[in-house]
């Protein structure tokens, strides 16, 4: 989100998303985690229109779709961002706890090795 946030200050917008949109496969890692203002959340979208039916996008969130509200505060933006990322795409869903926390808590509870 800095980046394109800086983009668009620099007026640089367009090159920037295009070049997001030409990556074969664009991650984005704990979407939920922070709130977006609607600034940020409709460059997002911009970015995600730009892809959309071209190239991947993967998402990882511990936040069901429900709670994305919480993410993106306008709801009309929001139910466009959801609408953008699941038409035609394949929603997995782990229900599971998360994998950084499960791996600390077996470092924790395993037994100190003899030095």
């Amino acid at each position: 989100m800095n980046e394109l946030v800086e983009a668009a200050d620099e007026k640089q917008l367009n090159k920037t998303i295009a070049g997001y949109g030409r990556v074969d496969l664009l991650c984005i890692d704990e979407l939920g985690y922070m709130e977006l203002d609607r600034h940020g959340a409709e460059l997002l979208f911009q970015v995600l229109t730009e892809r959309e039916e071209k190239n991947s996008v993967a998402i990882a969130s511990n936040e069901s779709f429900g709670g994305w509200t919480k993410t993106f505060t306008e709801p009309r933006l929001c139910a466009a961002i959801v609408e953008c990322l699941t038409f035609n795409g394949t929603i997995i869903e782990t229900d599971t706890d998360s994998y950084r926390l499960a791996s600390t808590r077996a470092r924790s509870e395993a037994p100190a090795k003899a030095g």
